[in-house]
């Protein structure tokens, strides 16, 4: 399978910042559509303090920091330009969920989702909704926050998809075990069940578990999206989780397994976190671009620069 979405993520906790300005952007943007990425998910708004665009909620109840730039209406206006869907991402607080205070970050949210569908919503390419906040483990408060944050999310955009990335709770995760697949499936069966009314599709991030295992739980992912009528995506991560420095390009034959083993289990989509730092020709990693390269020889695409 091919890549054909990706996130952008410009407000980091673990990644380098890239600097760029609306002219590096749109190169970006051209190499993403030039491999038939049509989908780009701003993967948070904000986080802690720092934002993607000038929010008088946030900056007024979480004394988040003026950004200097409106990244979110360069994203839409370049999704607008080059024919691409772009799903929002929303606020992370990093404390309110993380200490089981759900309910709070919901509330917050709930007004950060109405103010950008305000600013934003009248663009062509505004295509849907990310919910930011990651689990691997099935958390009953996170669904009911998913649950109603994913209903506000469609109830002011007309019906627009809400999309998840949670994470499948492997080795790589915690550190220690993996979760079995048995207890990996009874848990999500039941967050399937409590979340299927505020979420439409479901894309699990791929790099936690051990790759003998990948394609068990990629299979069991697809089942019971399908059993509850979420559409399932998969999340190849395009950093190495094996390496001790975090985090760097993955080696190509670690991605090429990752997209055969979600074509094996017969997914809809594949999107990556994420192409502009560890895939594309104009990241700031050298091995992204040799990823690319590696890449578009697979899929006999050509690596001339693409035009406007």
């Amino acid at each position: 399978m091919k890549i054909t979405g990706t996130f952008l993520d410009e407000i980091s906790y673990d990644i380098p910042h890239q600097n760029w300005g609306r002219r590096e952007w749109r190169r970006d943007f051209l190499n993403m559509r030039s491999i038939g990425i049509d989908t780009v998910i701003m993967i948070r708004c904000g986080l802690k303090q720092w934002l993607t665009y000038p929010s008088e909620i946030l900056m007024r109840r979480q004394n988040c920091y003026r950004p200097v730039a409106d990244l979110v209406e360069m994203f839409l206006e370049l999704s607008d330009e080059l024919g691409m869907k772009f799903f929002f991402g929303t606020y992370d607080s990093w404390c309110h969920w993380h200490s089981d205070h759900p309910e709070k970050e919901l509330e917050l949210n709930l007004q950060v989702v109405e103010e950008a569908w305000l600013r934003y919503g009248h663009h062509k390419s505004f295509a849907g909704w990310y919910l930011s906040q990651e689990i691997s483990r099935g958390r009953k408060s996170v669904a009911t926050l998913y649950r109603e944050l994913g209903r506000c999310c469609k109830e002011v955009s007309g019906g627009l998809p809400v999309l998840i990335s949670p994470l499948i709770d492997g080795v790589k995760e915690n550190r220690k075990q993996s979760v079995s697949l048995e207890d990996h499936q009874r848990e999500w069966d039941e967050m399937f069940s409590l979340i299927r009314d505020g979420v439409d599709t479901v894309a699990f991030q791929d790099g936690h578990c051990e790759f003998h295992e990948l394609s068990d739980y990629l299979a069991v992912n697809r089942q019971l999206a399908e059993k509850y009528g979420i559409e399932c995506w998969s999340n190849c991560e395009s950093f190495d989780r094996d390496m001790p420095i975090r985090f760097l390009p993955i080696k190509w034959e670690k991605m090429r397994f990752k997209l055969r083993a979600a074509e094996a289990a017969g997914v809809r989509k594949v999107i990556t976190f994420e192409f502009s730092h560890f895939m594309s020709p104009n990241s700031v990693y050298g091995a992204a671009g040799n990823l690319y390269h590696r890449y578009c020889e697979e899929y006999g695409i050509s690596t001339a620069m693409p035009e406007n």
